[in-house]
């Protein structure tokens, strides 16, 4: 059986490469960035770096939405998404940036881990502002442009 892959239709431009990712922009809407993990895991220093780079973007031009694509990621790490939801996400949502899409890997393993990471969030902040964010999975980038 062969893979067919398909070609991304939408144009992105990269903004900035860090080790273990790219910032990209969808050409032509300012409005979207995309975090890409371009390898199996972030490093928590790295991991911080790359949404304070996304935070001081946001700050100077308004984005209204950001994707997370973790395709190649095949590690889990609870420290760096509590950081993302509780302290991130907090000063995102009062810049605007209140629609996230997610990008999975296909490792069911590596989805039950983000799920009962959220759970654990949701347990521990309650209240935090990510409950009024526009939060969607999304199979794909051009999948998650459009949602």
């Amino acid at each position: 059986m062969t893979e067919m892959k398909t070609e991304m239709k939408t144009k992105t431009i990269i903004e900035k490469s860090f080790k273990h990712a790219n910032i990209l922009r969808v050409a032509g809407n300012t409005g979207v960035m995309i975090v890409e993990a371009t390898t199996s895991y972030i490093p928590i220093e790295e991991f911080k770096a790359i949404f304070n780079y996304i935070g001081d973007s946001i700050a100077k031009e308004p984005v209204t939405k950001l994707i997370f694509d973790k395709t190649k990621l095949t590690v889990f790490h609870q420290p760096s998404m509590e950081w993302y939801f509780v302290e991130w996400k907090e000063k995102m949502f009062d810049l605007g940036l209140k629609v996230h899409r997610k990008i999975l890997p296909a490792d069911n393993v590596f989805k039950q881990s983000v799920k009962i990471g959220r759970d654990r969030i949701k347990q521990i902040f309650p209240n935090g502002k990510y409950n009024e964010m526009d939060i969607q999975y999304a199979d794909s980038i051009e999948e998650a442009i459009q949602k």
